[in-house]
């Protein structure tokens, strides 16, 4: 019984109750009766001739179908909505019906969107990376197909539970959301797979919003506290220099993607100063991706082990982000300006080329001038000195709290 206060319980509508009485009604009739009633019932409602075991069986999954529109937008749904849905995905239905327009937009959200991120899902993926890159072919522009996954989704899973591996993905869903510009699209296309289709955008500039969007999603997900360190990895594609074919972008961007892995997480070398090799030998990379394996770890000439005939391994703390091919640049504060060039930076550091190192401190202050970020005034301190024969010196450098 409704009880004084209570909020007041919207009333069905004429149609509502009409189709309410046709349920209970055919639930009490025998199969053959209700297939014939289902037959004729279907003919006037929508144009449509089917059998009577055809007619029965549409009608179960229209019941089916309404529960689960009811449940999922929880709140009820009419009837008509669910036999819209029914007859269409069967390819019954030839004749439009009308429908009301708030269950017809929910029930297209619904299919095209990831539940739990609220990004588009892999049926909508395929769909538009074929029209996106139509479109490019087209009008002869460039088209970035970049491939995330969550790095160690699993392990959360197993040792907070599903819950809480739910919310990691759901904060990659809304950092997707909200990096990204009006013209890109973001999709979950597996469990821990996510896909980003980036009109217009060259390899330099897909490789840079990506790095946004793993940079964002690692503050974002802080306030969970985990003890895992969950990141999102990406590989990038781009027509038309890495092929014409949906197929090929992907399988590129893949691919991409587990070489960064690897590399970004793969033991390092370091390699004591006097046994460094000339400045011209470069440190193996990963093509396409932007990142580079270490070949010198960022440590103080106190931790470097003696003159050794040959290096070490140990496991780097940072990957590096190379911004070899960008503009980006310090200005030294400390005894007048002075500019380096900026190699690359990783969470703990930065490595500078200098022309000269003569007069450089231990310990300095420095604006960093890099892509994305506004200008940022650092405090750093030298940590290795590779000098070649010839040409400029790398200097490494950690960031002093």
């Amino acid at each position: 019984m409704p009880q004084p206060g209570d909020a007041a319980q919207p009333q069905p509508s004429a149609e509502e109750s009409f189709f309410d009485l046709i349920v209970e009604t055919l639930a009490g009739l025998e199969e053959s009766v209700r297939g014939q009633f289902l037959r004729q019932f279907f003919r006037n409602i929508a144009q449509i001739d089917l059998s009577a075991t055809q007619s029965n069986e549409s009608w179960l999954q229209v019941l089916d179908r309404h529960r689960e529109l009811t449940e999922r937008l929880g709140r009820r749904v009419s009837l008509r909505t669910a036999i819209v849905d029914v007859l269409s995905s069967s390819n019954y239905l030839r004749v439009p019906v009308l429908m009301e327009y708030d269950d017809f937009k929910k029930l297209q959200f619904n299919a095209a969107t990831d539940s739990l991120t609220g990004l588009y899902n892999r049926r909508l993926f395929d769909e538009y990376c074929d029209k996106e890159l139509n479109r490019a072919k087209r009008y002869s522009h460039s088209l970035a197909v970049v491939i995330l996954d969550l790095h160690k989704l699993k392990e959360v899973n197993d040792r907070y539970g599903h819950l809480q591996g739910d919310q990691v993905l759901r904060v990659a869903g809304a950092t997707l959301r909200g990096t990204l510009r009006a013209s890109d699209f973001a999709f979950r296309i597996g469990g821990d797979e996510f896909a980003l289709l980036l009109p217009q955008t060259d390899l330099d500039q897909a490789t840079t919003l990506s790095r946004r969007v793993r940079a964002q999603y690692e503050t974002e997900i802080q306030p969970l506290k985990l003890d895992i360190a969950v990141t999102l990895d990406y590989g990038v594609a781009v027509h038309p220099q890495d092929g014409d074919q949906k197929s090929e972008l992907i399988k590129l961007a893949d691919k991409n993607l587990y070489e960064l892995k690897h590399a970004s997480r793969a033991p390092s070398r370091v390699i004591p100063m006097e046994a460094q090799p000339p400045r011209e030998a470069p440190s193996p990379s990963v093509p396409r991706t932007g990142f580079s394996t270490a070949s010198i770890s960022e440590l103080s000439p106190a931790q470097a082990p003696a003159a050794t005939p040959a290096p070490y391994a140990v496991q780097r703390k940072w990957e590096r982000v190379s911004l070899a091919k960008t503009k980006a640049h310090a200005i030294l504060t400390d005894g007048g300006p002075k500019t380096a060039k900026v190699v690359d930076l990783s969470y703990g550091g930065v490595a500078l080329e200098f022309d000269s190192t003569e007069e450089l401190p231990a310990q300095f202050n420095a604006i960093l001038h890099v892509p994305i970020l506004p200008p940022v005034r650092v405090i750093l301190r030298k940590a290795y000195v590779l000098k070649a024969a010839s040409g400029p010196a790398r200097i490494g450098c950690s960031f002093v709290s």
